[in-house]
């Protein structure tokens, strides 16, 4: 079953460039409904406020770290059904792996193409 294209995505990420690729990547894809926050802090507040049917995070940011962000995702009662996707570069394995352990529904590594986010995004949805 394909995930609905009006979905919420929030994406986080402390480079804009990549918030870039990954608005891209969504809209070719289909989804326009995509918001951005440039920190796991900023993020947060963001989805306290709306609450998303997606967040797509990187890994590592500074101040709040995107595994922070998934760590208190998922310790809030109200947010812990939200999907959460991390980004990750190909070296960081034993991020990814405690990232599944604290609750992550997916990962990509970067570099992933349009086709393999989307089947991230059907994956972590389900």
């Amino acid at each position: 079953m394909a995930v609905e294209l009006n979905l919420p995505i929030l994406i986080v990420d402390d480079q804009a460039p990549l918030i870039r690729i990954l608005r891209n990547l969504l809209h070719q894809l289909g989804f326009e409904n995509v918001e951005d926050a440039m920190d796991g802090t900023q993020a947060l507040a963001k989805i306290r406020e709306k609450v998303p049917g997606l967040v797509i995070a990187e890994l590592r940011m500074e101040p709040m770290s995107g595994f922070d962000l998934l760590r208190s995702i998922k310790a809030d009662d109200a947010l812990r059904n939200i999907p959460v996707i991390v980004i990750a570069d190909a070296h960081e394995t034993e991020a990814v792996v405690a990232a599944r352990k604290a609750g992550a529904n997916g990962f990509a590594v970067k570099p992933f193409t349009a086709a393999a986010l989307k089947a991230k995004i059907n994956a972590a949805c389900r």
